[in-house]
């Protein structure tokens, strides 16, 4: 019954999503535009048929039902409740029915939003440009990435996840977020393809689109990181992020998307930069394709990948067909996107907001050329190569350092210009905790040109978003906090906390392993390790040897090793004490040998690795209070007659050092 109910679900989604493609397109063609409400109707049924479809799913792995193919593979009768739920994301097929269901959201949240308005040209083209999309990933349910196929002979128990899958709660959470912020630019991605064709170039577009750009932006991100903080904690080598190619296929639309959050702003108070936003967003959603290619194409050796499917060509057919829509469509317009206005000064905020979208444009180059060039070479020559974490680091350390200092700058800056007295007088206090942060850091043992400019950079990003901030709450109360500039501001804080938690981490980490009897100690970097015991059982049908080691000063805690009956090599388990200064991280290197009582323990010290979730959590919080609406800065603005007088109750207008900060 669940694969029927499944397979309707499905079959109700597609016909409804072309039903609702084909009212719009045939209500503009024929210039009926009052018709482009009936695509309500069909939005609402084909949101309806998708969460038929993913409750079929949901009853079946909760129910056990080995009578479908995916719940065999996949799911077992021992998996507990949460991994259970979270397996309809845990492999290909499953992961195609959650996009689909966050695609149907979005373009549900995006229908009703503009429900008042479908008659309008640019939201009717953009409702069908993501109709579109929904047509492209029912079909893919309907056909290969079929979840629902079912087998003549259920087996008594079903084969489960791969361990690494189900043993982390961020499995409930992190792909989920991932997907809310790739799926998330269909809708931005919508209007941008709906202004090309329409023409409408003014930034009604933009400010349609901005909180959902903001809203895929900030999942994206917090979803990189909680990515992030999964591996540090499941995969016992300490660190958080390898380079890996799907890692990088979430980075790059990350990047772009990053560039074009600060870039529109510039479109919107200068009226610049109309073909770079459209571009970005194109290709922004182009890159998510290509993500999605990469981990369900079965090209890449990575532990993130799905297995080994039909999907790539399609995958790939669609990400060109993307591609070349946008090339031809930004062609087509580009005498009309053309403007009048120029940078006059690079000086100002827009100067920096174009050095910041130039830094992004490389930084996802680089990213993208060290992901493809293996697969570029294999396709080649036939020989496997790997671009690992040195190219990275040598290519995008410069970045990073020349982002952090325009972040410091630009809040400083006004639009159009900023003289250098002005620029003085508010770099003044930032530059300062800069230089105290660059003292602090080598006082405290921080060593290394780079890395201590990078924690001196991260102080002076810090330092001149608060000084922001500050003027916004005296001039506004807690109103200050809200909004783009207060929201842009937290979300920099964020950014320069997560920079001091990356360096610190990365350069000045230390780490011990020790081979040690039941009693004997181990020192790493001043901190010392006792170990106490095993224990050595069966879990869930799988032999699991748990250590309790004492961390001075910290209490006792319990790596583990595990070796899965149906997996073979073992699986390590790390156990950390974390504090604000700096983890303990330890893990098991080796299973103890049945009978031995001693063991193989590794020891990290990771300084300051805390402050990355710190500041991711920071920075998601700035991304919620930037979606705040808000009128603040309204009592700054001056009102002149026409003789130039200033009215009654308004400020004089300032110019120099203590000129009122620009609003964004």
């Amino acid at each position: 019954m669940t694969a029927v109910l499944g397979t309707l679900g499905v079959a109700v989604g597609l016909v409804s999503a072309l039903g609702g493609a084909a009212t719009l397109v045939a209500a503009r063609v024929q210039r009926q535009p009052a018709r482009c409400r009936q695509a309500l109707a069909w939005i609402a049924a084909m949101t309806f048929g998708c969460v038929l479809a993913v409750v079929a799913m949901e009853i079946a792995l909760l129910s056990d039902n080995f009578s479908l193919a995916y719940v065999a593979r996949n799911s077992t009768i021992a998996t507990p409740l949460i991994y259970k739920i979270a397996t309809l994301w845990g492999a290909l097929e499953g992961s195609i029915l959650l996009w689909v269901l966050v695609l149907c959201g979005y373009v549900a949240a995006a229908a009703w939003r503009f429900r008042a308005r479908t008659e309008e040209p640019t939201v009717a083209w953009a409702l069908a440009v993501m109709l579109g999309v929904c047509i492209f990933f029912f079909a893919l349910l309907a056909g290969p990435a079929n979840p629902f196929g079912t087998l003549t002979s259920p087996p008594a128990d079903g084969g489960g996840l791969n361990p690494l899958l189900r043993n982390h709660p961020l499995m409930a959470i992190h792909p989920v977020m991932l997907y809310l912020g790739y799926v998330g630019f269909t809708v931005p991605f919508g209007f941008a393809v709906a202004a090309l064709i329409t023409g409408q170039f003014d930034t009604r577009w933009l400010a349609d689109t901005r909180r959902w750009t903001l809203v895929a932006w900030g999942c994206l991100g917090t979803g990189i990181m909680l990515g992030a903080w999964w591996s540090y904690e499941v995969l016992g080598w300490g660190g958080y992020w390898a380079w890996d190619p799907v890692e990088n296929a979430s980075l790059l639309p990350w990047l772009t998307a990053t560039a074009f959050v600060h870039s529109l702003i510039t479109q919107q108070r200068r009226q610049m930069l109309r073909v770079w936003n459209l571009s970005l967003l194109i290709v922004t959603f182009a890159l998510t394709i290509f993500g999605t290619f990469l981990t369900r194409s079965g090209v890449l050796e990575s532990v993130h990948e799905f297995s080994e499917s039909s999907l790539g060509p399609i995958l790939l057919g669609f990400f060109g067909v993307i591609v070349a829509t946008g090339v031809v469509l930004v062609a087509w317009r580009g005498e009309a996107l053309r403007t009048a206005a120029s940078l006059r000064s690079i000086w100002s905020r827009e100067g920096a907001f174009l050095g910041n979208n130039l830094l992004f444009a490389v930084a996802a180059f680089v990213v993208l050329l060290g992901t493809v060039f293996p697969l570029l070479a294999e396709a080649v020559s036939n020989e496997r190569l790997a671009v690992g974490r040195p190219y990275f680091d040598r290519m995008l350390a410069p970045v990073g350092i020349a982002l952090l200092g325009l972040m410091a700058l630009s809040p400083a800056l006004n639009w159009r210009g900023t003289p250098a007295e002005v620029r003085s007088a508010r770099l003044l206090g930032p530059a300062a905790a800069g230089a105290a942060t660059m003292v602090l850091s080598i006082w405290a043992g921080a060593h290394g040109l780079w890395q201590v400019l990078a924690l001196g950079l991260g102080g002076f990003v810090i330092g001149s978003a608060v000084r922001l901030l500050w003027l916004g709450v005296r001039r506004n109360g807690w109103r200050g906090l809200l909004g783009r500039t207060g929201g842009g501001m937290i979300a920099h804080i964020g950014v320069g906390v997560i920079a001091f938690g990356f360096i610190a981490s990365s350069a000045y980490g230390s780490e011990g392993e020790f081979t040690l009897a039941p009693g004997e100690s181990g020192t790493v970097a001043g901190h010392e390790v006792t170990y106490l015991g095993l224990t050595d059982g069966v879990e869930n049908g799988n032999r699991v040897v748990r250590v309790r080691v004492d961390v001075e000063g910290r209490g006792v805690f319990e790596p583990a090793v595990t070796r899965f009956a149906e997996f073979g090599q073992p699986i390590s388990t790390p156990s950390v004490a974390t504090s604000l200064v700096d983890d303990v991280y330890l893990s098991l290197a080796t299973i103890p040998e049945e009978g031995s009582s001693e063991v193989a323990l590794r020891v990290l010290i990771k300084p300051l690795v805390a402050w990355m979730w710190l500041g991711g959590a920071v920075l998601a919080l700035g991304v919620a209070a930037a979606l705040v609406p808000t009128r603040i800065g309204a009592r700054d603005r001056i009102r002149r007659p026409h003789d130039g007088r200033v009215l009654a109750g308004t400020a004089p207008e300032r110019t120099g050092a203590d000129a009122p900060e620009p609003h964004t």
